[in-house]
């Protein structure tokens, strides 16, 4: 994982264990997408990206906060502004 739980826990100020499974499954999932949303296939090469972390730590804060409400396409769009510089013009 691009991000640790424990370094995501402390960007989200969570000082609890309860949604531990909740937040690990939300890092994998944005990583995922935000290698989409860049057109990047390997992990090593994303994870070099300057913006990748950043990507990744909003996506997963965006999706935990507004977990009844999440707004997937603002969050596509606030995700491609985040990694344009990186995106890939096509796979």
């Amino acid at each position: 994982m691009i991000i640790s739980l424990e370094e995501m826990k402390n960007y989200l100020r969570i000082d609890f264990d309860d949604d531990d499974a909740l937040l690990e499954n939300l890092i994998l999932s944005s990583e995922c997408l935000c290698m989409d949303i860049a057109r990047i296939r390997t992990k090593s090469v994303f994870e070099k990206k300057e913006n990748a972390k950043v990507a990744v730590m909003y996506a997963v804060a965006y999706q935990y906060e507004h977990r009844e409400d999440c707004d997937h396409h603002a969050l596509i769009l606030s995700l491609r502004s985040l990694l344009s510089g990186i995106r890939k013009v096509g796979f």
